[in-house]
């Protein structure tokens, strides 16, 4: 799939991502993030898309994956950098696909240690550990609208870098 196939597609497969989400956790705001974090792994990977396949089906099962991995996080509360690429890896993979998945998880710790470090905290704090805006907010003394503004940014800058790096 080409990506301006993939961008015409986005609005539609976002609208049944972002359902899925919602049924799933409950909560909007964490239903926008999933389906923004599902969305960058499709753009991501769209150029290894079949678009003569169930390109829906496929956007649905990366959402519920991620569901999945957000649900995870929160119960568990890790702290580390280790999950925060938001994916399975398929356990059948090739040796050469798991080497690109550990490739891709350096550059996403590279990209997270270029922020700035209140951006840093505030980017694992949301993503990382999952906690909601308002945990953080609580947790760092920043009003709630600024900690989405913040957050937000700094998941664009993470986005750009890896674009950056991987020369798209």
């Amino acid at each position: 799939m080409t990506r301006s196939e993939f961008e015409q597609m986005a609005p539609r497969l976002r609208a049944e991502m972002l359902k899925v989400s919602l049924a799933f956790l409950g909560n909007e705001e964490d239903a926008e993030d999933t389906v923004q974090e599902a969305m960058m792994l499709l753009w991501r990977y769209c150029g290894n898309i079949d678009t003569g396949r169930n390109v829906g089906g496929l956007a649905i099962r990366v959402a519920k994956n991620c569901c999945i991995n957000r649900f995870r996080r929160k119960s568990d509360r890790h702290d580390g950098l280790d999950d925060c690429l938001l994916f399975f890896p398929d356990p059948s993979g090739t040796p050469q696909e798991h080497l690109e998945e550990k490739e891709a998880q350096r550059m996403m710790h590279e990209a997270i240690a270029r922020l700035k470090p209140r951006e840093r905290q505030l980017f694992e704090l949301r993503q990382i550990e999952g906690l909601s805006t308002e945990e953080v907010s609580t947790r760092t003394g920043i009003l709630r609208n600024s900690v989405s503004v913040m957050v937000s940014a700094a998941r664009k800058k993470v986005y750009d870098e890896l674009l950056k790096r991987l020369g798209k």
